[in-house]
């Protein structure tokens, strides 16, 4: 399933077509069989408070959420062969790279989500 993801505290889209990891598989897929991330791509990992980047190619941008999609924490371009965690976080978006310093996500910042399709 597609999303999209906006940063409602700022009016900035974060992700135009984001994919839905809301099952144990694609979770535990994740991104790892991407190349890339293009601008306007994500990964919305629900639940999860802890992800990796080991195997990937590419570093990554990080949002940890709390169950009312406030932005507990962020972690800008994560590289590979990282591990990352947010205690009590309940779902984390992965972004490319350079997307939160774009975007002015902070700490704080309330995100809306909304199905495409």
């Amino acid at each position: 399933m597609k999303i999209l993801v906006r940063n409602q505290t700022r009016n900035t889209v974060l992700a135009e077509t984001a994919d839905l990891a809301d099952t144990s598989a694609k979770r535990r897929t994740g991104l790892l069989k991407h190349e890339r991330l293009d601008p306007g791509e994500g990964l919305w990992i629900v639940p999860c408070e802890s992800v990796h980047t080991f195997f990937m190619r590419f570093p990554i941008d990080l949002v940890y959420l709390d169950k009312h999609r406030k932005v507990r924490k962020v972690r800008h371009r994560v590289p590979p062969w990282r591990l990352s965690a947010c205690l009590f976080a309940h779902s984390i978006l992965e972004l490319p790279a350079g997307t939160l310093e774009q975007s002015g996500t902070q700490v704080g910042d309330e995100l809306t989500v909304e199905k495409l399709g």
